[in-house]
């Protein structure tokens, strides 16, 4: 059995891994599909405050109350941001790290500096309070604003990959203009330490392409 720890990408909450999740945990495996603080269930705690550090702690505070050793972290889109800094923090508790079309950073880079002006301009679209940016029009109409604070503060200390079992890169080719990920996957394809894989699908690669994703992420708790 496999622990796999699973974080979304901005606006979503926990609630975007559900068939997943539910997939997973047919096949014997244990999953926590995280909502982070202040989105979709946990909007209520929204606050100008909410930052990068915050999202962080919501999972090494999980993988601490549930005694998770050994846990597979999958980070989708800013969620790559958090699962670096989670193994960071705690790499004695967890074994590999899947980033699902997401950003990979180095100490010093934030969610701003790695994306292109694209996805600035959105992220200057801020709710009345200015705290928060607003879901783009086609997401899921669950998604609700995410914490502006958390896109700009730079990550400390990520995770040494070096000490990470498998470290896998999941690309999705299918945008429909250019990838702010390209490079990343383009670098990670030619690194011997890195498995990488592109799909036919959009960005949002677990509506997309689910079972893509849930043979990738068997192969991963199968490798162990």
């Amino acid at each position: 059995m496999t622990t796999f720890v699973l974080i979304p990408g901005m606006c979503h909450g926990g609630w975007c891994f559900e068939p997943l999740t539910e997939q997973l945990r047919r096949h014997g495996h244990r999953v926590h599909p995280l909502t982070l603080t202040g989105l979709s269930e946990r909007s209520h705690l929204l606050h100008g405050g909410l930052n990068l550090e915050t999202h962080i702690q919501d999972v090494t505070g999980v993988l601490a109350a549930e005694n998770i050793e050994n846990a597979v972290l999958a980070g989708h889109s800013y969620g790559g941001m958090v699962i670096s800094g989670v193994a960071g923090r705690m790499p004695d508790r967890v074994d590999s790290l899947v980033y699902l079309d997401a950003v990979v950073p180095q100490p010093g880079d934030s969610m701003w500096s790695l994306v292109s002006d694209r996805e600035r301009q959105w992220y200057l679209d801020v709710v009345e309070t200015g705290e928060a940016v607003r879901p783009l029009p086609f997401f899921d109409p669950r998604a609700t604003p995410h914490p502006l604070a958390s896109l700009l503060q730079p990550l400390a200390i990520t995770a040494d990959t070096t000490r990470v079992r498998r470290n896998v890169y999941v690309y999705a080719a299918g945008w429909a203009e250019q990838s702010p990920f390209t490079g990343t996957y383009q670098r990670l394809r030619e690194d011997p330490s890195w498995t990488t894989y592109a799909l036919g699908s959009g960005h949002n690669l677990m509506r997309d392409a689910p079972q893509d994703l849930l043979k990738i992420l068997l192969e991963v708790s199968e490798s162990g």
